[in-house]
């Protein structure tokens, strides 16, 4: 993944926690590039990132690590899930 906008290592040089959380938040919101997540990390870092997520996304994200079917929009027919 590449940001044209931020200095990546200035920011992760000057603040590495915050780093971390806005990449994770990178990868999820526009595609992680080959890149694959940590299970342990997102879990860890969900309360502080959930906020800043594509609502689908974080959805999806919520039914792949705790299995909440009830937080899935309803148009997701091609799942066949019911």
């Amino acid at each position: 993944m590449y940001n044209w906008s931020t200095d990546e290592k200035k920011f992760k040089k000057e603040n590495p926690k915050q780093y971390k959380l806005w990449r994770l938040v990178q990868l999820i919101n526009y595609g992680l590039d080959g890149e694959k997540l940590d299970r342990k990390e997102v879990k860890a870092a969900w309360p502080k990132i959930k906020e800043r997520l594509d609502p689908y996304k974080k959805r999806t994200i919520e039914f792949i690590l705790w299995g909440k079917l009830y937080s899935l929009p309803n148009n997701l027919t091609f799942w066949n899930v019911r």
